[in-house]
């Protein structure tokens, strides 16, 4: 049992040699670790500092998580006598206090109509999981680069996490899913939107794209248009883990020009194969996928083919603004011999296997946008409340609230927007969805990598951009890229408006 001293004690110590702090009613030895300290000595020996009560000074600088860490939990000697620990590290699961820092349905005391209670307890087991199994393998892995630890897969396997990231279908037909928590057939849009927010909650965007993100825009295709036979080889492989996959479209020369696709698959004499040709290039997971789902130019049109990693086929890693965790590539295709019985749709039909993936692809991408950036809120305000300037938190300067008002109004218009698309999800089928709601989707997804660059700008104003702000940092570093995923923001604001120039009634006038 650590041993209680009382202010005065702690006070005895209070030079270089000799160096004790109080932080939030622990009693720290600094003696031997001032030489080593990042922001010098001179910092502890200040005489507000040396033998005091550092709590307010220490969380102006540093984040509580730093008390955490072995290394510098291993300075405590004892706690303060008649003092209790004001500021607990959250549990595993645990919901922030923080206003705003959850969405409403999830705020005691708020209503919502969307969400039952499967939806409640599917949200507590994701958060319980990702803070315990994917966040300790995320920060290792940002930093150093590499894939998804083996574990974080096989874990999410388990409770069949990567096949509900793929939405609610007849691929979750006798699974159990999240220990039970949810049926395959009650499991509806919300569910998996509750996945994808709680999983981007890490704030490691290379990571959470490396976590599978190919998987959820290259297996679809595979799923609706892949020969039953494939499926029942290829969709097993994946959704265990044990393979990956990823969708190739993008080309140097070709990004949300789907139809100026140059790389090519022309059929052999025989009929049984295509030689492919070309090239790919900003492939998410490319680097370490075994299939890849490509988009090719044939005689009169597009086809989109499942592609084995094989002969003929190199990826070389690309480095982006984010962590190569995301296995971010550059493929070619070299003289790729490819089965007949691999195309994914009709020959000549890939346009239309293309485009019917992207509705999901930008949903995803928004939801996840939205609760980014609800996280952004939350570190801005959490931030703003233990920093002290001018003698005044930062809360308490106007032009920072300004700042936080902005930011809060949009983070919470666009969930409201993303739950009532969400909810249209659920009730209409796929084609209705096509139909009805692609210019939706594509103006929500416009809007919300426009208001996510606004949030970036407006947090590097309040917060630092290091240490106390690395979250925010990485953020406004990262941010832009999504700008241009699943179409770019101009491409998808004119898919929008032609949508509704389709649909306005002939006999329309003023």
């Amino acid at each position: 049992m650590s041993k209680v001293y009382s202010a005065e004690e702690v006070a005895k110590h209070n030079k270089e040699g000799d160096l004790w702090v109080i932080i939030d009613a622990k009693v720290f030895d600094l003696s031997k670790f001032a030489n080593l300290h990042p922001g010098g000595r001179t910092v502890l020996l200040d005489e507000d500092i040396a033998g005091k009560d550092a709590t307010t000074a220490f969380f102006g600088l540093h984040r509580h998580e730093v008390l955490l860490i072995p290394r510098y939990a291993r300075l405590q000697i004892g706690t303060l006598r008649g003092s209790k620990e004001q500021i607990m590290a959250p549990k595993p699961g645990d919901l922030s206090g923080v206003p705003y820092g959850e969405p409403t349905w999830m705020t005691p005391g708020f209503y919502s109509p969307y969400y039952k209670e499967s939806h409640r307890k599917l949200q507590v087991f994701m958060r319980k999981f990702v803070e315990e199994i994917v966040m300790p393998d995320a920060q290792d892995r940002e930093e150093d680069g590499k894939r998804p630890s083996s574990y974080v897969v096989e874990e999410s396997a388990k409770c069949n996490l990567h096949a509900m990231r793929l939405g609610p279908g007849k691929h979750l037909k006798g699974l159990t899913l999240a220990g039970g928590i949810v049926t395959p057939e009650e499991f509806d849009y919300f569910h998996e939107l509750i996945i994808t927010q709680e999983l981007c909650r890490i704030g490691f965007r290379g990571y959470s794209d490396g976590m599978q993100g190919g998987m959820v825009i290259g297996l679809p295709p595979v799923l609706n248009f892949g020969r039953p036979e494939l499926k029942a080889k290829i969709v097993p492989e994946v959704l265990s883990g044990k393979k990956f996959i990823c969708l190739a479209i993008s080309e140097a020369f070709a990004g949300s020009d789907v139809a100026g696709l140059k790389c090519t698959a022309t059929k052999t004499p025989d009929g049984k194969h295509f030689i492919v040709n070309g090239t790919k290039k900003w492939i998410t997971n490319g680097h370490f996928s075994d299939y890849f789902t490509v988009a090719c130019r044939t005689d009169k049109g597009l086809t989109v083919f499942l592609i084995e990693r094989g002969e003929g086929v190199e990826t070389k890693q690309i480095k982006t603004s984010y962590s190569s965790a995301a296995g971010t590539a550059f493929i070619t295709f070299e003289n790729v011999k490819v089965p007949v019985e691999n195309m994914l749709g009709p020959e000549n039909g890939g346009l239309l296997v293309v485009l019917s993936n992207f509705n999901h692809e930008r949903w995803v991408i928004a939801g996840s946008s939205a609760r980014t950036q609800r996280l952004i809120v939350e570190e801005c305000l959490k931030w703003g409340h233990q920093r002290y300037v001018f003698g005044k938190s930062l809360l308490e300067q106007p032009v920072i609230r300004a700042k936080l008002s902005k930011m809060i109004a949009r983070v919470e218009a666009i969930q409201g927007w993303l739950e009532n698309i969400t909810y249209q999800m659920c009730h209409m089928n796929y084609n209705e969805q096509s139909n009805k709601l692609a210019g939706q989707i594509a103006f929500f997804k416009m809007y919300c990598t426009q208001t996510a660059q606004l949030t970036a700008e407006d947090a590097t104003q309040v917060c630092p951009r290091t240490g106390m702000g690395r979250v925010i940092e990485h953020y406004h570093r990262t941010v832009p890229f999504d700008a241009l995923l699943g179409g770019a923001e101009d491409v998808l604001g004119d898919l929008g408006v032609r949508q509704a120039m389709r649909n306005i009634p002939k006999n329309t006038k003023l």
